[in-house]
C-alpha cells in the first residue's frame, strides 16, 4: 500500500470517525455520566450535600415506584408479545406469498404512518375515539348505539396504540431475516404432510428467532421508555414509569432522584432482555447483527 493511499485511509478515518465521536460522546455519554453522578447526590433544603444510596433505595421501599416498574415491565411485555403475534404472518405473507410488486406497496403501506410524528399519531387515535369522535359519531348515527361511549383513558386503548406505533420495528427485523429462508424447505415440509402449526414450530420460528429476538428488544426497550402514547392514551389512572421519572425532574425539581430512576430503569429492563435471551437461548451477537 503507498504512503498517499495510507494517508487517505488515515484522514478518512479521522474526518469520519472525530464527529461520530463527538455526537457520541457529548450528546450520550457525558450526559449520562452527569446524571450518574447526580443520581448518588442527596438533595436538602440547602442544595446538594455528600453521597448517597437513598435516591436508590426509595425506589425499593416505597411501594408506588416500584410497583408501577412491574406494572410497566408486564404491559412492555404484553404489548411485545401482541406485535410479535401480528408481525409473524405480516412479515410471511409480505416476504413469502405476496407478489414482488405488491411486496413493494406493502412495505409502503407499513413505513407510511411513520412519516410523521408519533404525537400525532397518537392525536389521530384520540380523534377516532373520544366521545365527540369518528367511531361513536358512525356508531350513533346507525343506531348500535343510543349515546356516545368514551373508549380513550384506559388499558386497552393504551395497548393499543402502542401496538400500533411499534409495529414497524418488529417486521423489519423478522422480514430481514426471513427473506433468506429457502422456500424449498416449507414445500418439502408441506409435502411430506406437516401442519402448518408444524412447519411454524420447527422450521419458519427457530429459523427467524434472531429476528424475533432483535425486533422484540426494539419494541420491548421503545415501550418501555414511551411517555406520550400511555399518558394521552391511557389517562391519569395508566401511571408509567417514565412518568415517575418525569415527576420528580420537572414537576417536584429533583433531578437526583429522577437520574436514579432512570438508571434503574435502564439496569431493570437489561436485566429482562438478558433473561431473555437466556430463555431462548440466542447470542446477544446473533441478535444485535
Amino acid at each position: 500500500m503507498t504512503m498517499s493511499r495510507r494517508k487517505k485511509i488515515k484522514w478518512s478515518f479521522f474526518v469520519f470517525f472525530i464527529p461520530v465521536f463527538l455526537w457520541l460522546f457529548l450528546l450520550i455519554v457525558l450526559p449520562q455520566l452527569e446524571l450518574l453522578r447526580m443520581s448518588f447526590l442527596k438533595t436538602d433544603y440547602y442544595g446538594e450535600s455528600g453521597v448517597t444510596l437513598g435516591n436508590y433505595l426509595a425506589f425499593f421501599t416505597e411501594p408506588i415506584y416500584w410497583l408501577t416498574f412491574v406494572r410497566t415491565a408486564g404491559y412492555s411485555i404484553l404489548v411485545t408479545l401482541v406485535v410479535l403475534i401480528i408481525a409473524l404472518p405480516v412479515s410471511f405473507y409480505i416476504t413469502k406469498v405476496a407478489d414482488f410488486k405488491i411486496t413493494n406497496f406493502l412495505m409502503v403501506l407499513i413505513l407510511v404512518p411513520f412519516w410523521v410524528s408519533e404525537l400525532i399519531r397518537i392525536y389521530g387515535w384520540m380523534i377516532l375515539l373520544r366521545e365527540s369522535g369518528v367511531i361513536n359519531h358512525f356508531l350513533t348515527s346507525v343506531g348500535i348505539l343510543r349515546e356516545p361511549v368514551e373508549m380513550l383513558y384506559n388499558d386497552i386503548t393504551m395497548v393499543m396504540g402502542l401496538v400500533y406505533t411499534t409495529m414497524l420495528f418488529m417486521i423489519v427485523p423478522i422480514i430481514g431475516v426471513m427473506e433468506s429462508l429457502d422456500d424449498s424447505l416449507i414445500e418439502a415440509a408441506h409435502d411430506l404432510g406437516a401442519k402448518k402449526i408444524t412447519i411454524w414450530r420447527t422450521i419458519i420460528i427457530p429459523y427467524i428467532m434472531p429476528g424475533i429476538m432483535s425486533g422484540s428488544i426494539i419494541v420491548f426497550m421503545l415501550v418501555l421508555g414511551s411517555y406520550l402514547t400511555p399518558n394521552l392514551l391511557g389517562g391519569k389512572n395508566s401511571i408509567w414509569f417514565t412518568e415517575q421519572i418525569y415527576n420528580q425532574m420537572i414537576i417536584y425539581f429533583n433531578w437526583n432522584q429522577g437520574a436514579a430512576f432512570g438508571f434503574l430503569l435502564l439496569l431493570l429492563s437489561s436485566f429482562i432482555i438478558w433473561l431473555a435471551l437466556k430463555l431462548t437461548k440466542q447470542d446477544w451477537r446473533t441478535v444485535i447483527k
